[in-house]
């Protein structure tokens, strides 16, 4: 009897396993995603204001048990309108909300993710939990196998997987031999703030898909 496997049980070995993905060094692989960009020099001064308030105001709820949904307005929000996600040539769909369960000692833990795609070769997922917060790392194999079923004309598809405080981009290349590889993880408990760089690397892929789309 075929067994259905739900995308929320599924963990990174059953994602790598299940499409023969593997897992490689980001350098040099994930060559889109390998300049300094965490200045924000290439950022105009409305979109840092925005950003530099988006960190402070998250740092000063995180401070007290926080509501997820307000997480995901005050900063994921801002990120993609710093980017132009909300504007032409993209169009944001809000593609699936996944419920997430997993068992941590004596108790379970709860969360949902929603995958937002930008178009079929940018796919943004953002992890919600309720109660105890998520490592952003949980996003990943859900990322992956939605990723991996995308029905872009391009291979190449490119990820950003946040809980509201981590961010960590991923590539991923199909073929005979999928590959896959992460960025380093940005934190907004970082010095400075590292949403400049989810930022400007949003709008450099987001340029590179543009691109290929068209191209193709």
């Amino acid at each position: 009897m075929t067994q259905t496997v739900q995308a929320n049980e599924l963990t990174l070995q059953d994602v790598e396993d299940r499409f023969s993905l593997s897992q490689v060094d980001g350098m040099p692989f994930f060559s889109e995603y390998q300049v300094d960009v965490s200045d924000g020099s290439n950022l105009d001064e409305y979109n840092r204001r925005q950003l530099d308030q988006a960190r402070t105001d998250f740092l000063l709820l995180a401070k007290a048990p926080i509501q997820e949904e307000i997480v995901k307005l005050v900063v994921v929000s801002p990120v993609l309108s710093a980017a132009g996600f909300y504007r032409p040539p993209y169009h944001l769909v809000a593609e699936k909300q996944v419920g997430l369960a997993f068992q941590e000692e004596d108790e379970i833990l709860r969360g949902r993710l929603d995958i937002l795609v930008l178009n079929q070769s940018l796919w943004v997922t953002v992890l919600e939990s309720k109660g105890k917060r998520f490592n952003v790392l949980e996003a990943v194999p859900q990322a992956l196998f939605y990723m991996m079923g995308s029905s872009a004309s391009q291979n190449t598809v490119f990820g950003l997987a946040t809980n509201g405080s981590e961010f960590l981009f991923l590539k991923l290349q199909k073929g005979n031999s999928s590959q896959y590889a992460f960025s380093r993880l940005f934190s907004l408990l970082n010095p400075g703030n590292d949403l400049y760089a989810v930022v400007s690397g949003l709008k450099q892929i987001g340029e590179i898909v543009t691109r290929s789309a068209i191209a193709a």
